[in-house]
């Protein structure tokens, strides 16, 4: 193992200026769920590694129904948060109950495709990040924070302290299919959600995960349902739209080919779902 010296800060400012100090050569991580393995099969070397466990990041704050989660919370905290049932399903579905003990709600965000099933709920639930480094913070939309694969817009001394969820209003929906029922890797991950005007949609976010570079929203396809009222037609147009836009891969677990079919089904499944309609 290459590790030198191992940091355990005790609070966020005493993290920032560690990164601060050590630059883009410290590497950060909470539950280690994603970093660990890389480390021990020789992928990643570093020479020194900040763990945020200690960090004070660990939390879930309400306000005016608006809901704050520290970077470190854990997944299995995130299926006990019934603030955000959306949040929860998402949780439930990320990993065994050991990953989810071990990882955050932070850490998934980092997850490359075909993990990060939180993060592509949190991307329909329209989340902020607050990004803070030392002397300064900022906040911006989720969707706006991913770059390209493995690629963010995170400054090399910020970290990711805190995700903000607004107050739930509409419905929503979330569907994973994998090869296995449980504890699975994403063939494709819907996550909905839908803000109706009587029968038809006055807002829409549809987010994609394991058919592109990273979580992702589907926005031609919220286009084609904004305005629109919620019928087997538009859900169908709506669903091809969402196979087009993406970008899916081939792998191991999938060709190109058929993640972009399943993201036509599980897009209609889903919306389906929420308008009471069967798929």
């Amino acid at each position: 193992m290459s590790v030198k010296e191992y940091f355990l800060p005790q609070s966020l400012t005493e993290a920032t200026g560690l990164l601060a100090e050590h630059g883009p050569s410290l590497l950060v991580m909470a539950g280690g769920t994603i970093a660990m393995p890389l480390i021990n099969e020789g992928i990643s070397m570093p020479e020194r590694v900040m763990g945020l466990r200690r960090a004070g990041l660990n939390y879930t704050q309400r306000s005016n129904g608006a809901v704050a989660i520290g970077a470190t919370t854990t997944l299995t905290q995130i299926v006990s948060l019934e603030a955000v049932p959306l949040l929860q399903t998402a949780a439930d579905n990320a990993g065994s109950w050991s990953i989810r003990n071990m990882g955050t709600i932070g850490g998934n965000i980092f997850a490359p495709p075909p993990a990060g099933d939180v993060a592509v709920a949190l991307l329909a639930l329209d989340a902020q990040v607050r990004l803070v480094k030392q002397g300064g913070e900022r906040l911006m939309p989720l969707a706006d924070f991913y770059t390209g694969f493995m690629t963010n817009a995170l400054e090399p001394d910020e970290l990711l302290a805190e995700i903000r969820v607004p107050a739930a209003v509409g419905k929503t929906a979330y569907l994973k299919y994998g090869r296995k029922h449980a504890v699975t890797p994403a063939i494709v991950t819907v996550a909905a959600h839908l803000v109706l005007d009587g029968s038809k949609v006055k807002e829409a976010r549809l987010a994609l995960n394991g058919v592109g570079p990273h979580p992702l929203r589907a926005r031609k396809a919220e286009r084609v349902l904004a305005g629109s009222a919620l019928t087997t037609a538009s859900i169908a147009a709506a669903a091809q739209a969402a196979s087009e836009e993406c970008n899916p891969f081939t792998d191991a677990i999938a060709t190109e080919w058929y993640r972009r079919k399943m993201v036509g089904v599980y897009v209609k499944r889903a919306l389906a779902q929420i308008a009471g309609l069967e798929a």
